[in-house]
């Protein structure tokens, strides 16, 4: 077996709920977070509502007029402390949530900060994403997660989402009890072992670039000093 102690894990749970104890996308951030955690990975759960982080793409939201911003000293170190990212979101009107979204605005208010090799300070880092609900949206949620976190600089594996989905329409969520005393959705072999890939492909891969991506051709640093990397459009060799 591979050994993937030294790694850390931040799972964020992006539901509308104000708790995270009856979240349903909880439950299941809680199976992969188990896995990751049986492995050696240090795993580390973050409920978005706990915390008081304002909507927006500057590092500080305070120094734009909110009187409170938990994002600085509290998220973002957390953050940036992890190799591996794990978005959790209902789905509502076949979309992430707008916690989610206010994530997403709130990493790429991050996107200039570079490492100390001029790349983005996410590089060396992977991400994935945990989806449920009782309504269509996985996949397509899935890639406007997936192609986010990517552009900000971290890198997804194969098949780095999961999910649960019900029967079109109203009915019952992610991990509830059935008439029968079941819980909704444990049975689903899809859902399991979509689960169970995504965790293990994000171990792999983070175990892979913990010594981060070379520097050849992404150094931003070197970029504003005049390099070019061999990039050339007709005419630059006249």
């Amino acid at each position: 077996m591979m050994q993937f102690d030294g790694l850390r894990a931040m799972f964020i749970n992006c539901s509308l709920k104000r708790s995270s104890g009856n979240s349903h996308t909880q439950v299941l951030l809680n199976a992969a977070g188990r896995l990751m955690a049986e492995q050696g990975v240090t795993v580390e759960h973050l409920h978005m509502l706990d915390h008081q982080v304002p909507p927006g793409v500057q590092p500080d939201m305070r120094k734009e007029g909110w009187d409170h911003d938990d994002w600085p000293e509290i998220l973002w170190p957390n953050i940036m402390a992890a190799d591996i990212l794990v978005i959790g979101t209902p789905l509502w009107l076949g979309e992430e949530s707008s916690t989610c979204r206010v994530l997403i605005e709130r990493l790429y208010a991050m996107s200039g900060e570079l490492n100390d090799k001029g790349q983005s300070v996410f590089y060396g880092k992977v991400g994935g994403c945990v989806i449920t609900g009782n309504e269509d949206g996985i996949k397509h949620t899935a890639m406007t997660l997936t192609f986010a976190l990517n552009h900000l600089g971290y890198t997804i594996p194969p098949q780095a989402d999961c999910g649960w989905i019900g029967e079109a329409g109203p009915g019952p969520s992610f991990g509830d009890e059935a008439d029968d005393g079941s819980r909704v959705g444990f049975d689903n072999d899809f859902t399991r072992r979509n689960t169970t890939i995504m965790s293990w492909n994000l171990m792999h891969l983070a175990k892979m670039l913990k010594g981060g991506i070379p520097t050849e051709g992404n150094d931003r640093n070197a970029f504003k000093e005049g390099e070019t990397f061999g990039f050339k459009l007709p005419g630059d060799d006249a």
